[in-house]
């Protein structure tokens, strides 16, 4: 890999679609990709080569009797066998279905559960695995309608050889099936299209993070499965012929210094991670790896994912300053698989842009109000704003628009927007629709709360109540049914949400019981949680029968029950809580505070005060 000899190729204008942008640098040979093996031994594939390979993959999926438009599932462990895979099925116009594989052998009966409802929805043809996995997969084959066969990567380059015509593809073809994580009902997935895939991936090789051949080196851990990882580092590159480097996923979450000592090796530009990777990477670094690595080649460190919390990022900054990580090196990014990936960048190069607001004012009004000296403030990181052709607005209930400073739902509009769910028209209709007063623009309903402030996105919560635990979905009911079902639990009396943590979101779960609990309810809930769906509970909170919040038809509050307990309001005789005495009462009032010192220099210059 080399940073210095120079690209001929006119890079200057944005591809029609992902597989002309890989045609056009399929010249290039002192450019491509490094995968670094479970031992940590790289690989290089020149842009040239990495086309071959795709070629010669491609040649072997329409070999196996697939047809354009064809769905191939992929459950691949290992980055070099996931790109090449993945850029072969574009080339030959099938349209690839990311799978997560299984994170552990203790749970493949829920494992296989899930995949059979995903395979079935997308109706796919084929899986391709590796070798290590194929004989957990089978057992999923003869339960799918549409499957065929069980195809092992390895088998896919016998040939070794491109031979035939590939198809011709256009912009409105579809590129890949991208399947939302954490659903309790039938799984969605999204429909990419190669434009929506090239005007988000353009949007953000160039406004978002300026990436130049020869100059830049990507540096990625994140699941290929995921679009973070999949589109902001398969993809987006590719529009700009630029390096990029994987380091496998589990590498990562045993060693988690494996990330920074390669942003050392390879004297890494950009990198991305979800916020609780920067909690890991601040923890588990070494003073002797921070007296030998060389960190000041990073200029960008993206954070999206999940929650973006300040004093995570401050920390990871200040920890790493001594290898020469730069201040303005974190950029906060919102986005979502809906929206192809991202919606708004902050700003390259400047300190984190953290605002303060009055707690009171907001949390009664949902205004934006700056905060006195003494009053509590709330602390949110900015998002940036939206990339250009594309909007972010915020709605009421109603589904007016409302003006900048005022919380509400987020919408979406812009070329980057996919083309809704895969046959499902009901789902797609209630969440890409018209809004009041736009016109004819379909704008996507995120669900996510938030707001405006100089054109700055700033995300406040989720109204949709969907928990992010290290960088994934749960939706709460999976949760609640599952504590539901433990003796002693009120059945349909169970609330699941997230707070607030010192290194990131954590779960709490708050339940109502029958006269006479166990006494060992509290550890067996923690217990059963951890079991059936591999999560760790922080908090839980007991509740006599009716103290849980409703709807006056008797539906549970979720935002409110968690609103009550942030407050220390839930309940009140009849509470049993897990925990130190009285932390649920202070955990909001501790977190403004802890990052009221920190944060005022940077909101200064997000929100300065009137005089």
């Amino acid at each position: 890999m080399s940073q210095t000899t120079p690209v001929t190729v006119d890079l200057s204008q944005a591809p029609a679609t992902v597989v002309e942008a890989l045609r056009r640098i399929r010249t290039v040979e002192n450019h491509g990709c490094t995968f670094l093996d479970n031992a940590n031994k790289p690989t290089f594939f020149s842009h040239a080569a990495l086309y071959r390979a795709a070629e010669v993959r491609a040649q072997a999926l329409l070999g196996l009797g697939l047809t354009r438009g064809d769905r191939v599932a992929m459950v691949l462990s290992q980055p070099q066998d996931f790109v090449i895979t993945f850029l072969g099925a574009l080339l030959a116009g099938v349209v690839p279905v990311p799978m997560f594989p299984p994170l552990s052998f203790g749970k493949l009966d829920a494992y296989a559960e899930s995949a059979v409802s995903i395979l079935e929805v997308a109706g796919a043809r084929i899986i391709v695995t590796d070798k290590a996995l194929s004989s957990v997969l089978w057992q999923v084959v003869p339960k799918v309608s549409t499957l065929k066969d069980l195809v092992v990567v390895e088998s896919l380059d016998a040939g070794k050889k491109a031979t035939g015509e590939l198809p011709e593809i256009t912009a409105a073809d579809l590129a890949f099936l991208q399947f939302t994580s954490g659903s309790t009902s039938a799984p969605k997935g999204v429909m990419v299209t190669h434009k929506s895939l090239v005007a988000n991936c353009w949007a953000i090789a160039t406004e978002g993070m300026g990436l130049e051949v020869g100059s830049d080196v990507a540096i990625s851990w994140l699941p290929l499965y995921h679009d973070m990882g999949l589109i902001g580092f398969v993809i987006t590159p590719l529009m700009k012929g630029v390096d990029v480097v994987f380091i496998p996923t589990l590498s990562f979450v045993k060693r988690p210094s494996i990330w920074l000592q390669t942003l050392h090796d390879f004297k890494g530009t950009v990198t991305f991670g979800p916020n609780f990777a920067f909690a890991l990477a601040t923890k588990r670094a070494s003073e002797k790896d921070l007296a030998t690595w060389d960190l000041s080649s990073v200029r960008i460190i993206g954070s999206g994912a999940e929650p973006i919390n300040a004093n995570v990022m401050f920390e990871f900054v200040e920890r790493f300053a001594q290898c020469g990580l730069k201040p303005g090196v974190p950029m906060p990014a919102y986005g979502m698989a809906e929206a192809t990936l991202a919606m708004s960048f902050a700003a390259v190069g400047e300190d984190l842009p953290v605002l303060l607001l009055d707690a009171e004012t907001f949390r009664r009004e949902g205004r934006v109000v700056t905060p006195d000296d003494d009053a509590l403030s709330l602390a949110f990181v900015s998002c940036g704003k939206p990339f250009s052709k594309h909007g972010i607005c915020v709605i009421d209930a109603e589904g007016n628009v409302l003006g900048e400073d005022r919380e509400g739902e987020l919408v979406f509009s812009g070329p980057s927007l996919t083309d809704g769910y895969w046959k499902n028209p009901e789902a797609t209709a209630e969440v890409f629709r018209t809004i009041v007063g736009g016109g004819d623009t379909i704008w996507l309903r995120t669900g996510d709360l938030g707001f405006v402030h100089d054109g700055n996105v700033f995300i406040t919560g989720r109204s949709k109540d969907l928990i992010i635990l290290n960088g994934r979905n749960h939706h709460p009911q999976t949760i609640e049914w599952s504590v539901a079902e433990i003796d002693g639990v009120r059945k349909g009396n169970v609330v699941a949400f997230s707070r607030p943590g010192k290194e990131s979101e954590e779960l709490v779960v708050v339940a109502e019981t029958r006269a006479d609990p166990p006494a060992d309810l509290k550890e067996t809930i923690i217990a059963a949680v951890a079991d059936r769906l591999s999560l760790k509970v922080t908090d839980v909170v007991l509740l006599g029968a009716g103290q849980l919040p409703k709807t006056s038809s008797g539906k549970l509050q979720r935002r409110k029950t968690r609103e009550q307990y942030l407050a220390g309001e839930l309940g009140g005789e009849g509470v049993r809580t897990l925990g130190a005495t009285g932390e649920k009462l202070t955990v909001a009032r501790h977190l403004a505070r802890s990052l009221l010192g920190r944060a005022t220099h940077a909101a200064s210059k997000v929100f300065n005060r009137p005089s």
